[in-house]
């Protein structure tokens, strides 16, 4: 099933972004917001494992044929990126919730009332909490009251066992936040798949060009048939530790399926123009599978609104 837009390109821009990756908050809902940073600066803490990588040129992109041209993918061509240090995982709800306790940060979930939740994952408490909206494009996406990153599931879930998976529900603004209060930031686009080529030169994936070599799962990405059957083959249905799968070349984990990580990457369109309020994304998550959206691939991108939050997107930090 494919829910990519059909839409004819202008010739300078590029196609709307598949709802199924990230969903986006409508304007109505943005245009009332006093979201705004409220974190406080408190040094290099919250900032466990970062990884110290020399840079360097490496090959940036895909012409691969199983991409998406219309993300911009492409053309393959060299990056130069200086010496950083990145995490070596997507912040996780333990290191979050020490944000949130030592700044009284509230996210935009929390001051919008709602965010999106995969229909799979909702509580049975938080039927009632789903507001009268759909994506086009993306039934799948419920807009659930009361859902944020303390209750990723809607009202009535919690975070008791998934202390170490990653915060779901931020959005591009809380991660600034974050960043700003912890001594970090996000990475360039550039960066992010630098460090996640491990190593490799223009391999499909963080760990070779197999996805399942030998049958072993190296990701948390969708199994079965999308989006009702999720057969869970790889061990998990949502979120998982950001440990469990192997790390890649580098030492980074979860660079591949999990969660979106959003990056400090503007959106361009073909021209190089900016795409006001849209960042990039990268990595894919535990929805991504090939029948629609195989963006578990390490140059595959896609982006999203400053302010809109889901329970398949977070964030990694650097620095």
């Amino acid at each position: 099933m494919s829910t990519e837009s059909t839409e004819p390109d202008d010739g300078g821009g590029s196609p709307p972004p598949s709802p199924c990756c990230a969903p986006k908050r409508p304007p109505a809902a943005a245009a009332g917001s006093t979201a705004g940073p409220s974190a406080v600066r408190a040094g290099p803490t919250g900032t466990d494992g970062l990884i110290a990588l020399p840079g360097g040129t490496f090959l940036m992109g895909t012409d691969d044929p199983e991409g998406f041209p219309e993300d911009l993918e492409g053309p393959v061509r060299p990056v130069t990126v200086a010496p950083f240090e990145i995490a070596a995982t997507p912040v996780t709800n333990r290191q979050f919730a020490r944000f949130v306790e030592a700044t009284g940060y509230r996210t935009d979930a929390e001051r919008y009332g709602w965010s999106f939740v995969f229909h799979l994952l909702l509580a049975p408490s938080a039927r009632p909490w789903v507001l009268d909206a759909t994506v086009p494009g993306a039934p799948w996406w419920l807009a659930v009251e009361g859902a944020h990153w303390a209750a990723p599931d809607g009202p009535g879930s919690g975070l008791s066992g998934r202390e170490r998976h990653p915060v779901v529900h931020v959005s591009h603004r809380d991660a600034e936040a974050y960043c700003e209060w912890s001594g970090t930031r996000l990475a360039a686009e550039a960066e992010w798949e630098y460090a996640a080529r491990g190593g490799l030169s223009q391999a499909r994936y963080a760990w070779g060009d197999e996805l399942t070599p030998g049958g072993r799962h190296l990701c948390n990405i969708w199994q079965g048939a999308f989006p009702t059957v999720n057969t869970a083959d790889d061990g998990f249905v949502g979120t998982s530790p950001v440990t469990t799968f192997p790390p890649n070349g580098y030492g980074l984990y979860d660079v591949a399926g999990n969660v979106w990580e959003l990056t400090a990457e503007p959106w361009r369109d073909r021209r190089g123009h900016i795409s006001p309020g849209e960042s990039v994304i990268r990595g894919g998550s535990y929805l991504c599978h090939d029948s629609y959206c195989n963006r578990y691939r390490v140059a595959a991108r896609s982006r999203t609104t400053v302010d809109s939050s889901s329970g398949n997107t977070g964030f990694r930090v650097a620095r």
